[in-house]
């Protein structure tokens, strides 16, 4: 919902377009990708349910701050506490394989994934709505009523989780890998502002690349691991983790240049806007509303990958989802000049976008035991979430590479291109996915020891 915010941020707070985009998107981005694993883990080792509530309090803790928030730094401060929201989804991934019987789980896992999908379209036409009628502190107060009812669902309906052995929490481990995060993260969100080939930006990548091999050294050392690393790098499951990457970069091509494209040339100057002939000159609300038949189309199809994949193997609702989205965006980048054509061509790429969402949850189902279901979900979320930073800026920066003459206005071969970028990409998924033609949802955890925190108990086993 807060994507539209950028310019009334901008001129409420008195702020610049960096600050207001760091209170958007950033500073979420960097704390819920370094919490999430550590919070996924905490679920598996602690019951995952405890685990939910408190993040669903700590998340709206941070929302009511928001709403209050006095400065631009206060705001960024505040978002930075709700990324602890990203957790919510492995979280929750994790109590559908415990509380639903295992002809449902499928069919949970399709459901939420593809809820998740379509709220994203959702959110953007509601914080339209309120953007073009209201404050932006409204959209807080709207996010706050819909996570308060999220946490009396959860306190009255979900059902306590299993027992689990809680195991010592691995700090140094969640230390490094936040770090290794943190500057991977950076490196892309600043990227465009202090230049890609910068030493800041290039000692970014290199530092996150030395710490990633110091945390795997180190997880392979502990005894009791943040993350097993052959959840992060086991062959089977590592396919799934970089499907997920490939997703997030291809679903946030599109996120970011839609509604840009829909807008554009509102809220330019006047010598400005002569310049552009292309574009929808839509509302902020219109932009959104071009998503939602897309985002709605999602959610059907995640419900059908149970079907899909007995009919023609595990593999094939991620494929599935890609190659769709792969399809619409050719269409896209071929015929993009009147909105009915943006409508129809986004209605085949978020059914696509609903099969791989629903895909994702139920390929780690297949190759992870109980107990380590909302980690492994966790790392593919935060696969996901960095795949989504990659897109943006891949996004952003295909524009600013291709500009009318003498101003920084992008021209209309710069969509197109970026368009059948964001094609390429989810092809690539598409040819990924089939790469191991052996594959068979074994355990992730293949040639090597399961840890003890990983096993069943035959009681365990027995029930799942």
């Amino acid at each position: 919902m807060l994507v539209p915010t950028l310019g009334s941020l901008q001129r409420e707070l008195r702020t610049t377009p960096a600050a207001a985009s760091w209170a958007v998107l950033s500073a979420t981005l960097l704390t819920s990708a370094i919490l999430t694993p550590l919070i996924s883990r905490l679920g598996d080792s602690h019951g995952k349910r405890r685990v939910l509530v408190t993040t669903l309090l700590i998340h709206l803790l941070g929302i009511l701050g928001a709403a209050l928030a006095w400065n631009i730094a206060s705001l960024i401060a505040f978002r930075a506490v709700q990324g602890v929201s990203l957790a919510l989804l492995p979280l929750a991934l994790g109590l559908i394989r415990e509380v639903l019987p295992p002809q449902r789980v499928a069919f949970g896992l399709g459901l939420t994934s593809g809820l998740v999908a379509g709220a994203a379209g959702a959110g953007l036409l509601c914080g339209g709505l309120i953007i073009d009628h209201a404050s932006w502190r409204w959209l807080f107060a709207a996010s706050a009523i819909l996570v308060s009812v999220a946490l009396a669902a959860v306190l009255r309906y979900v059902p306590e989780s299993r027992k689990a052995a809680p195991a010592p929490l691995d700090v140094t481990g969640a230390v490094l890998l936040g770090l290794g995060l943190l500057c991977v993260l950076l490196a892309l969100t600043e990227g465009p502002a202090w230049g890609w080939s910068s030493g800041r930006v290039l000692g970014l990548f290199a530092g996150g690349a030395v710490v990633s091999g110091v945390f795997l050294w180190w997880e392979r050392r502990v005894r009791n691991p943040l993350i097993d690393p052959d959840l992060l790098l086991g062959r089977t499951i590592a396919r799934i983790h970089l499907g997920a990457f490939l997703l997030g970069a291809t679903q946030f091509v599109f996120y970011v240049l839609i509604p840009k494209l829909a807008e554009l040339p509102v809220g330019l100057p006047p010598h400005s806007a002569r310049l552009v002939d292309y574009g929808f000159g839509a509302s902020v609300t219109v932009a959104g509303l071009i998503l939602l038949p897309g985002t709605l189309l999602g959610l059907p199809a995640s419900s059908t990958i149970g079907r899909v994949e007995t009919r023609l193997g595990p593999r094939a609702p991620l494929a599935l989802g890609l190659g769709i989205s792969a399809v619409g965006g050719a269409l896209l980048a071929l015929f993009h000049a009147h909105e009915w054509q943006a409508v129809v061509c986004y209605a085949v790429i978020g059914t696509g976008f609903g099969f791989a969402m629903a895909a994702l949850p139920k390929l780690i189902h297949d190759v992870t035991p109980p107990t380590a279901t909302a980690t492994a979900n966790g790392i593919n979320t935060v696969a996901r979430t960095v795949g989504g930073a990659v897109g943006s800026q891949l996004a952003t920066a295909i524009l600013a590479s291709r500009t009318i003459s003498g101003t920084k206005l992008p021209q209309p071969s710069g969509f197109t291109s970026a368009f059948w970028s964001a094609t390429a990409i989810a092809m690539i998924g598409t040819l990924i996915t089939f790469i191991d033609k052996n594959h068979s949802g074994g355990s992730a955890s293949k040639g090597r020891k399961t840890p003890p925190e990983l096993k069943e108990t035959p009681e365990e086993a027995a029930r799942h």
